[in-house]
């Protein structure tokens, strides 16, 4: 019979050639990291410090699974992995064991082996992969888990984060929708190729994750903004507080709930102690509440922070207004309209110095409406301030210019 087992001299002949390509591999996979802006590493990192569990959408391929392990290196996280469409119900839900008397102790629900190595730490980032092609029992399943924690009766610690992955529907392997209950419990994040960061971590240097600086002096203050941002546009906008979605694909993803706006509120905080980037702050309320309701909470958070009319009235030579065109249109809007409210003459000759203010500091365009709105607003026995003269000017021309371009557009129009 013959034998197929290599000689001695075959076998020793093969080993070196397989030392020579674990040397390779370790050069291959021997990469750095280093500090670099990246705003959706940002976002996922202080969703992460506040304790929330999140979901990274991106096609196959896009790096999310790589971006964990990496994530996990750099916080110091054991990393546990679980692809949620491997398992049954029963793994997240727990194993019942029959004890020798079930009638008088019950059926404890066991949990499973990496539950337990996780209990067992104390810490670690448990990541589920493959979430949306987890079928629709399995996602049931997961709601305790991703919410509370537990798997069958064992509660994972205090110090154990969640981080989810899935594909879009359409290139996922045999792909389902979310559960509106199950999408509702996650921070719903984008996860997008940079050129730079794959040419640069390619050529063996990989963007640094890091646990957000939070401000020890700005932790209240950081709190009463958001609690202010939040609820003042839930006081004014009450059909916001909870909007489920009316198709399935967009009940799949961040829409607005109690839950979530809890949520929202915590990121809010969070982003506000760290100094983070309006960038990251959108990402992260649009992936919680839906980007109508999170760009709606983005608009009521700039509105805080426009000075008070009163205040600019009140020295209108030294006021200080906002550098951003559509913040500084809104504050002289505000002004002209607080003149509005409560007309007198020392309220409107301040109004025109603030304008006049404005046309010294900032685009001499913004302040067009104010003042044709302003002038509109005299009575007959105010006197005309010197003021108005240096923005009368401005807003000739600025009129002028507006005739001259409907002009050309309308004979563009009767050329066609």
């Amino acid at each position: 019979m013959p034998s197929y087992a290599p000689s001695a001299a075959t076998a020793s002949s093969h080993t070196p050639q397989l030392d020579v390509a674990a040397d390779l591999l370790a050069l291959l996979n021997d990469t750095t990291t280093e500090p670099r802006p990246d705003a959706q590493l940002e976002a996922l990192t202080l969703a992460v410090a506040a304790d929330l569990p999140v979901l990274l959408w991106g096609e196959p391929g896009i790096g999310k699974t790589a971006a964990m392990t990496q994530l996990a290196a750099a916080l110091d996280l054991p990393l546990t992995t679980v692809i949620a469409s491997v398992h049954e119900p029963s793994d997240f839900a727990g194993l019942p064991v029959v004890g020798d008397d079930p009638a008088g102790q019950g059926v404890p629900m066991a949990p499973p082996d990496w539950a337990v190595r996780l209990a067992q730490t104390g810490r670690g980032l448990l990541f589920l992969d493959e979430l949306s092609t987890a079928p629709p029992a399995v996602q049931a399943a997961l709601l305790r888990l991703v919410l509370e924690r537990r798997v069958g009766t064992l509660r994972l610690p205090d110090g154990v984060r969640i981080v989810a992955a899935a594909n879009p529907r359409a290139s996922a392997a045999d792909g389902w929708d979310l559960s509106p209950p199950l999408a509702n419990r996650f921070v719903h994040l984008q996860w997008t190729h940079d050129h730079d960061v794959v040419v640069r971590g390619l050529g063996g240097s990989w963007p640094r994750a890091s646990l957000p600086r939070l401000d020890p002096r700005r932790l209240t203050e950081a709190v009463a903004f958001a609690r202010r941002a939040v609820c003042g546009l839930l006081a004014v906008r009450p059909g916001l507080v909870h909007r489920l979605p009316t198709t399935e694909t967009r009940r799949g993803g961040p829409w607005p709930s109690p839950r979530t706006w809890d949520m929202t509120l915590r990121l809010t905080a969070f982003a506000t102690a760290a100094g983070t980037s309006r960038e990251v702050l959108s990402m992260l309320v649009r992936g919680t509440v839906g980007d109508g309701p999170g760009l709606e909470l983005l608009a009521s958070m700039d509105r805080m922070d426009l000075p008070d009319p009163e205040d600019l009235l009140a020295d209108p030579t030294a006021a200080d207004l906002p550098q951003r065109g559509d913040l500084r249109q809104a504050a002289l809007d505000g002004v002209v309209e607080a003149v509005r409210q409560r007309p007198d003459k020392a309220r409107w000759d301040a109004a025109w110095a603030l304008l006049v203010r404005a046309l010294e500091t900032g685009p001499p365009d913004l302040v067009v409406v104010p003042a044709t709105t302003l002038a509109a607003l005299r009575r007959e026995d105010w006197d005309v301030p010197a003021s108005i003269e240096r923005l009368a000017g401005v807003v000739s021309l600025t009129r002028r210019a507006d005739e001259a371009a409907a002009r050309v557009a309308a004979a563009a129009g009767a050329g066609r």
